[in-house]
């Protein structure tokens, strides 16, 4: 039986490669007996600093296996289930440098999952704490940031121009044993439906998944990151050359908002649909078997907007083809609210149309101001147009929020005399400092302080 992993791992590309087939921009010169022989050394010399270890401890928690009616029998009933559900763990995974004057770190969101601490390994062995800035679980995909001089950062590719057949190099650290390279192909292209709940537009590889390598870098032949590695399919969770990668540009899209305000803001079309199968295809007299089918459009959503009508099929999403709804909606789902994606429709009548659209904000995705700091608690934050700072959108009545003195229309513009412009900031400040925090507040015409603990 085939069995999906999502493993505390990143992805390596085994197989041999044809290297004499491989592009001239490879960087594959040396010789012997005067003889052109191709490596990707001088390229891997390059890259590999910007792929790290990462160590983590932490405490999972488990519900009690023994029945409620039969705890008696075990002593203290507290006691024995506290015990039960509480266990301490330790994992491996891998982690791409893609800032090296900020220290950001991008991982799986599995593989820090409720990680007390975060230690990072670097490939010249100094070892440094890592904080976490965010994490993504619907796209597996995590923000870390450490404090350290001399980084090297793997610059990103554009996903979306890679090709089935591409050759690609993947870099992780199975087992523990230390960094690895190895190689393979792009395989496929828009891989979905491995987890119906999560926003999934894989790339898929020809890689041999082990132990320890989530979170680690696919690159191209130019050095550049192309996916973060983070699953594979096979029997009992062992390698059949199947792999998964999540595109950089969707990396992109969800480090920009975890950097921005500690969490991710997902945009929302407003339609509801289905892949396009066969029959849809004949129904419809479209020439593919592929695109999003339109079944329903919310009435004053984003697409409603643009002129989307039920009955539509979506085929490309920012000038790229798209084979299915899923894909459609993984693709949509990393895009934050507010910002513009170019949608090719087929209409009813069979004409080919373009659409801007502007994506809303979905409604679910307030920021939990009570997972910033609990005096918080009962406020709806948003970072300001302006860049003046977080705006306190509404104020819940007898919250920790309103006990403090937070109103309706404040700003808050700082905290200790440090400049705040964002949620992620915010977030950040108080992540890294303990005690009593002056929160800096402009109200009006006036600024005022308001003190939390």
């Amino acid at each position: 039986m085939k069995k999906l992993s999502f493993l505390a791992t990143s992805i390596l590309l085994s197989g041999s490669i044809a290297f004499a087939s491989l592009p001239v921009h490879a960087n594959l010169p040396f010789s012997v007996n005067s003889q052109q022989m191709p490596s990707l050394a001088p390229m891997l010399e390059k890259v590999t600093p910007g792929v790290v270890l990462i160590s983590v401890t932490g405490t999972h928690v488990e519900k009690s296996k023994v029945p409620e009616a039969f705890k008696f029998f075990f002593g203290n009933p507290n006691q024995n289930q506290n015990q039960s559900r509480k266990r301490e763990f330790r994992g491996l995974g891998s982690g791409v440098i893609i800032d090296a004057e900020q220290g950001y770190i991008v991982t799986n969101s599995h593989v820090i999952n409720e990680a007390d601490e975060i230690q990072i390994t670097l490939k010249d062995g100094r070892q440094i704490t890592a904080k976490k800035i965010g994490s993504d679980a619907s796209s597996d995909i995590a923000l870390l940031q450490i404090e350290a001089k001399d980084l090297i950062e793997v610059k990103l590719a554009d996903s979306d121009n890679i090709r089935v057949g591409d050759f690609a190099v993947a870099i992780g650290s199975p087992f523990g044993l230390g960094q690895t390279v190895t190689s393979g192909i792009i395989s496929a292209l828009g891989r979905s439906g491995l987890n119906a709940q999560n926003y999934e537009d894989f790339i898929q590889t020809d890689a041999a998944i082990n132990s320890g390598n989530s979170g680690g870098a696919l690159i191209n032949l130019q050095g550049k990151l192309v996916g973060i590695n983070t699953a594979i399919l096979g029997p009992n969770g062992g390698n059949v050359g199947i792999g998964f990668a999540i595109p950089s540009n969707m990396v992109d899209n969800i480090v920009k908002q975890l950097i921005e305000f500690g969490e991710v803001r997902r945009g929302v079309l407003g339609v509801l649909g289905r892949s396009v199968n066969g029959e849809i295809a004949e129904a419809l007299e479209l020439e593919s078997s592929q695109g999003g089918f339109i079944e329903q459009v919310e009435v004053g959503s984003a697409a409603d907007e643009a002129g989307i009508e039920s009955g539509d099929v979506i085929t490309k999403v920012n000038g790229k083809m798209v084979k299915t709804f899923a894909a459609i909606r993984g693709k949509i789902g990393t895009i934050g609210a507010g910002k513009s994606v170019e949608l090719t429709v087929i209409k009813k009548d069979g004409s080919e149309k373009t659409y801007n659209v502007t994506l809303k904000k979905q409604e679910t995705a307030k920021v939990e101001a009570a997972s910033i700091h609990k005096m918080l608690d009962g406020a709806e934050l948003e970072n300001s147009e302006n860049g003046r700072g977080i705006d306190i959108k509404s104020v819940a009545e007898g919250s920790p929020a309103a006990f403090i003195g937070l109103q309706k229309g404040d700003i808050i513009s700082g905290i200790n005399r440090t400049r705040i412009k964002s949620i992620g900031e915010l977030r950040s400040y108080l992540n890294d400092n303990k005690g009593v925090f002056a929160i800096n507040i402009i109200r009006g015409n006036s600024t005022l302080f308001l003190m939390i603990r």
